[in-house]
């Protein structure tokens, strides 16, 4: 089952972009990698910390620098 991925919309108006064949997509891996989950366990949801003056102006000035690199 499933959606077939020249199916999908998006895929359809930019198939330029995607490749004919997705067979190997995901790439196999060297290491197989999982997260086990705790049964009965959510997220964790925190707000944001908040940050001092002098250090939101400084990721500011590094968010500029690095998006001048582009």
């Amino acid at each position: 089952g499933g959606v077939k991925m020249e199916e999908l919309l998006i895929v359809c108006e930019f198939s330029d972009v995607f490749p004919e064949d997705v067979s190997d997509v995901p790439p196999k891996r060297e290491v197989e990698f999982t997260i086990d989950l705790v049964p009965r366990t959510s997220p964790i949801s925190m707000a944001p910390y908040k940050m001092s003056a002098s250090e939101l102006n400084e990721l500011k000035k590094q968010l500029e620098e690095l998006l001048e690199k582009k």
